[in-house]
């Protein structure tokens, strides 16, 4: 198998599980080399927010770990202010490392529970 087929089978087993566990708005998670993205997708699939690392970022000087964080902070007054508390957390083919944990951790201390 090439790489390619190796995370679309990881994203694809990953995604399987939590449909068929849970009926909660799902927070999935993107990690590019520069920028990391949230967002909340509902259960029929369509996007109820969607939030970048640029936007919370803005012009500051501070570290990746950091500005994700912040972006889970956010993600989850944005939530909040939605009304919606729990979710599942969808990590898609990444692994729960680095960024994206500490986007699930700014979440959590947010409000929200997964």
């Amino acid at each position: 198998m090439i790489k390619k087929d190796k995370t679309k089978q990881r994203k694809t087993r990953t995604r399987k599980t939590i449909t068929k566990v849970s009926d909660r708005p799902r927070l999935s998670v993107h990690r590019s080399n520069k920028y990391c993205y949230a967002q909340l997708v509902a259960v029929d699939g369509k996007t109820i927010i969607g939030i970048s690392e640029k936007i919370v970022k803005g012009a500051e000087k501070i570290s990746p770990m950091d500005s994700a964080k912040k972006l889970g902070l956010k993600i989850a007054e944005l939530a909040l202010a939605e009304k919606i508390k729990e979710v599942v957390f969808d990590k898609g083919s990444l692994s729960y490392h680095g960024r994206v944990k500490a986007v699930a951790e700014g979440a959590r201390e947010g409000g929200l529970i997964f």
